[in-house]
């Protein structure tokens, strides 16, 4: 397996981040408020992962598992795990795991224990791809509510494309992972694929600590990985 350090992650099918893609900056902050009154959030929509740490047995020595803080991800051939760099704070914002055909990127964050934030989330998303000239589609996919998203973006050779994409937002105990799917995946699910397997095979780890809900959940660089910087 192979890790990619990079400051801004393209989507393997053109010259796009998963950033723009589903408009982080609008997304980060203000957006992420709890919501009083909400149901707790429920956890019935991943029985087959992605899983909180409390429901999986780990294997501390187990060499097909990546430490990545705050996420663990199972290795497999054909997918390649990449991480996005802040180039200011040089700490990692996003977790992308890659294959030929496409791509999930992973942002962890904490969220209340009895409330469920992935509503303010998916409003800010969408609202930012209007701002952009985009759509933002409701469907319910295998997780809940979910975002289809079509933005218009500028190709490698300058021709205007657009740009699909899928964002999931996964519940689980205190956290909320989300999960931005690029490629073909994104138009044509595969739920038994080789992407989407590696995305339900997903632990994250929220720790007991105190965190404001939105915030990100700490994703760190693995001691034994050999970054390499993109070109340009």
């Amino acid at each position: 397996m192979i890790f990619r350090r990079s400051r801004r992650q393209p989507d393997p099918g053109g010259d796009v981040s998963a950033d723009d893609a589903t408009g982080e900056g609008a997304v980060a902050d203000a957006a992420l408020a709890e919501r009083a009154g909400q149901p707790p959030a429920g956890d019935s929509n991943r029985p087959d992962g992605p899983w909180d740490s409390s429901e999986v047995s780990l294997d501390e020595d187990d060499p097909n598992r990546v430490d990545l803080g705050s996420l663990l991800v199972t290795a497999r051939p054909g997918v390649e795990v990449r991480l996005q760099v802040d180039e200011a704070s040089q700490s990692v914002a996003a977790v992308l795991l890659a294959t030929a055909e496409g791509a999930v990127e992973l942002r962890p964050f904490a969220a209340p224990r009895n409330a469920d934030i992935w509503d303010d989330i998916r409003s800010a998303i969408a609202a930012e791809a209007a701002r952009r000239g985009g759509t933002a589609t409701p469907a319910e996919g295998p997780f809940g509510t979910e975002l289809a998203i079509s933005v218009s973006v500028r190709t490698p050779d300058g021709q205007s494309a657009a740009q699909p994409s899928r964002v999931l937002g996964i519940r689980g105990p205190r956290w909320l992972l989300r999960a931005t799917i690029l490629g073909k995946p994104a138009t044509e699910p595969d739920p038994g694929g080789l992407l989407e397997t590696a995305l339900r095979e997903v632990v994250v780890v929220r720790g007991s600590d105190p965190m404001a809900p939105g915030e990100p959940l700490p994703l760190v660089m693995p001691g034994n990985a050999q970054p390499l910087q993109p070109p340009g």
